[in-house]
C-alpha cells in the first residue's frame, strides 16, 4: 500500500516537474513572438509614412505618372486602414494574417511599379529629394525583411515549444496555447527588398 501511494506521489511529482517547464517558457517565447510582429508592423509603418514624401517628389517632376502614384495611395490606404491591422490576438488567425499580408504586398508592388516607371526619368533621378528618398526606402525594405525573417524565427520557435515535450504538457494544460502564424508573403518573393538602379543615365 505504501509502495503504491509512493509510486503515485512520485508519478504525480514527476508529472508537475514537467509540466513546470513550459510555465515560463511558453509564455515568454510568446512574448519574444508578439515583440518581434511588433517590430514587422513599425517597419511597414516605416514604408507607409515614407509615401507623401514620394508623393510631393512624383507630382512635381512626372506629372504624367499620376495614375501609377494614385494606385500607390490607394494601396497605402487600404494597407493602413483599421479593419486590416493585426492586434496580438490575431497572430493566431491565418485569415486575419494573410489579410494583412496582401494588402502589405499590394502597397510593396504598387510602390515597385511607381518606382520602376520614374527610373526613365534622368532629370527625377539627378534631384537631391529623389535621391534621399530612395535611400530612405532601401533601408525600410531591408528593414522589412529582417524584422519579418525575425518574426518568422520567434514564432518557429514558439510553436516549437508548445509542441516539444515536456513544454508541451505546460503549453496544453496551463497557457491552452495556440500555434502562431508566420509571416508569408502573397505572392512569392514579395518579402525580399527589390533592387534599384540608381544610377544615372
Amino acid at each position: 500500500m505504501f509502495t503504491r501511494l509512493a509510486k503515485a506521489a512520485a508519478l504525480i511529482v514527476g508529472t508537475i516537474s514537467l509540466a513546470s517547464c513550459g510555465i515560463n517558457s511558453v509564455p515568454a517565447a510568446e512574448e519574444t513572438a508578439k515583440a518581434k510582429w511588433a517590430d514587422v508592423e513599425a517597419q511597414f509603418q516605416r514604408r507607409a509614412n515614407l509615401i507623401p514624401n514620394l508623393q510631393e517628389i512624383v507630382m512635381s517632376s512626372a506629372e504624367q505618372e499620376r495614375e501609377t502614384l494614385n494606385a500607390v495611395i490607394e494601396a497605402r490606404a487600404s494597407a493602413t486602414r483599421p479593419e486590416v491591422q493585426l492586434d496580438e490576438g490575431d497572430l493566431n488567425d491565418p485569415a486575419a494574417m494573410q489579410q494583412f499580408s496582401q494588402a502589405q504586398n499590394q502597397l510593396g508592388g504598387a510602390l515597385s511599379r511607381l518606382l520602376v516607371s520614374v527610373e526613365r526619368y534622368p532629370e527625377l533621378k539627378s534631384q537631391d529629394n529623389f535621391g534621399r528618398f530612395m535611400t530612405q526606402y532601401e533601408g525600410t525594405e531591408n528593414r522589412i525583411a529582417v524584422a519579418i525573417r525575425d518574426y518568422n524565427e520567434a514564432v518557429r520557435q514558439y510553436n516549437t515549444t508548445i509542441r516539444t515535450f515536456p513544454d508541451t504538457i505546460g503549453a496544453n494544460i496551463i497557457h491552452g496555447a495556440e500555434p502562431m502564424v508566420p509571416y508569408e508573403a502573397a505572392t512569392e518573393g514579395a518579402e525580399v527588398a527589390p533592387e534599384l538602379d540608381m544610377r544615372s543615365e
